[in-house]
């Protein structure tokens, strides 16, 4: 697309959904107008909303955006869990590049370029979005959540080895073929969770990463994040992970 020798790769975009009646259909617009405008060959792409427990009119509004584009797709998900509505999706998918961005669209859109392009034109496996880079610009976000996403991050590195600056950004691509090295590594999280474990598994298999500095605005109006459960949880995720690899390694240590 951009230059004379350009790979053309085509690509679904993910985004997981619970009870988001309010804002599907706006964003969803925002998001086709902007690859519309960007990957004019619409058989390019796909915008897949993997609806995961909604009880409200979110798989109703959903369906209304596949009848009226024939690239946006719904995936109903049998249970609550973002990593289960990423992973049904995925497994589904026939595109070059996998990846997700999540409804409030916090991440700059500009950035998924940059990211299609290192993967489509500079060789890269995976794509993440960080909020913890020297040059990424970080808008609307308390200290509160600030200082709970360094801990977070910093734990990661300390307890599983990784060099990775932000795990928890929700704004991440990937090559489809290397999902299921990822997925036997690991990565299998139903939860949150798993987009950490795509991160750290691929950094272990010595995968070729790019870390994208981005734009980010924190839309605290909607978030429905509780600090104390997640973090508690996240703790135990990454102790399973920790133990699912040594038992790989053949370890069996503690």
């Amino acid at each position: 697309m951009r230059g004379k020798h350009c790979l053309f790769m085509t690509f679904d975009i993910t985004i997981p959904v619970l009870n988001e009646e309010a804002t599907l259909a706006a964003q969803v617009t925002i998001l086709h107008c902007f690859l519309t405008q960007h990957f004019p060959q619409r058989d390019q792409w796909r915008i897949v909303i993997a609806d995961n427990g909604s009880t409200d009119r979110t798989f109703e509004i959903a369906q209304s955006l596949s009848n009226e584009w024939p690239e946006v797709v719904v995936v109903k998900v049998p249970r609550k869990g973002v990593g289960l509505a990423l992973k049904t999706s995925w497994a589904q998918s026939r595109a070059d590049i996998v990846g997700y961005m999540d409804l409030d669209l916090a991440t700059d859109l500009s950035h998924f370029l940059q990211s299609y392009d290192a993967i489509a034109h500079n060789g890269f496996d995976l794509v993440y979005a960080t909020r913890l880079h020297p040059q990424s610009r970080v808008i609307g976000r308390t200290l509160k959540r600030e200082f709970t996403s360094r801990v977070f991050n910093w734990l990661l590195k300390l307890y599983l080895g990784v060099k990775f600056s932000d795990g928890m950004c929700g704004f991440k691509f990937l090559k489809r073929s290397v999902y299921p090295v990822l997925y036997e590594a690991g990565a299998q999280n139903d939860g949150w969770f798993f987009s950490t474990e795509l991160l750290t598994t691929a950094e272990w298999l010595q995968l070729k990463l790019f870390e994208l500095p981005v734009t980010w605005t924190d839309d605290t109006s909607s978030s429905r994040v509780k600090i104390i459960p997640l973090a508690k949880r996240y703790l135990r995720d990454m102790h399973q992970l920790k133990m699912r690899k040594k038992q790989q390694d053949g370890t069996g240590k503690q």
